[in-house]
C-alpha cells in the first residue's frame, strides 16, 4: 500500500484507496495517525474524498474519535479541514448534527473553494434528510 500511495503515478494511489476502502472495517482509532499522513501526503480531491469515507467509518464506530474531527476542522491544512467536514457525508440521519455544525461554524467564512464545496456538499446531503435543521444552521450562521 505504502508503495502504491508513493509512486509518481497517480493511478498508484487510486489502487492503495481502493485497498484502503476494501479494509475499512478493520480500521481503529490508533489508525488515524497513519491516515492522517496519508491525507498530508500527495493530497488532492480524489484521495481526500475517498480518506473521508474511511475516516467517517471510523468515527462512527469509535465516537471517541471525533475529537480529531474537531481538531483537523481547526487546522492549517485545508485537506484535513474537507475531511473534519465531509466525513458524516453518507451517515443520513445517523449524522452527528452537533460534531457538522461544529466543524461547519470552524470554517464558516473561508474563501478556499475545497472548504466552500465541503460545506455545499455536506449541507446538501444532509438537507435531504432534516432541511429544517440546514435551513436553521444557515440563518444562525449568517446572522453571526
Amino acid at each position: 500500500m505504502e508503495e502504491c500511495w508513493q509512486h509518481p503515478y497517480r493511478e498508484f494511489q487510486y489502487i492503495a484507496m481502493d485497498y484502503l476502502d476494501k479494509k475499512k472495517k478493520e480500521f481503529r482509532p490508533e489508525d488515524f495517525s497513519k491516515l492522517k499522513e496519508l491525507a498530508q501526503t500527495k493530497s488532492w480531491w480524489d484521495s481526500i474524498d475517498q480518506l473521508d469515507r474511511i475516516i467517517g467509518e471510523i468515527t462512527f464506530h469509535y465516537p471517541e474519535t471525533k475529537d480529531f474531527m474537531r481538531q483537523w476542522s481547526l487546522d492549517e491544512d485545508f485537506w484535513l479541514r474537507r475531511i473534519a467536514i465531509d466525513h458524516q457525508l453518507i451517515r443520513k440521519e445517523l449524522t452527528d448534527t452537533d460534531l457538522l455544525a461544529e466543524v461547519i461554524c470552524n470554517n464558516f467564512g473561508q474563501t478556499e473553494f475545497f472548504i466552500t464545496k465541503a460545506f455545499g456538499w455536506s449541507l446538501r446531503n444532509y438537507s435531504k434528510v432534516n432541511p429544517d435543521w440546514v435551513r436553521d444552521l444557515l440563518i444562525t450562521m449568517l446572522v453571526k
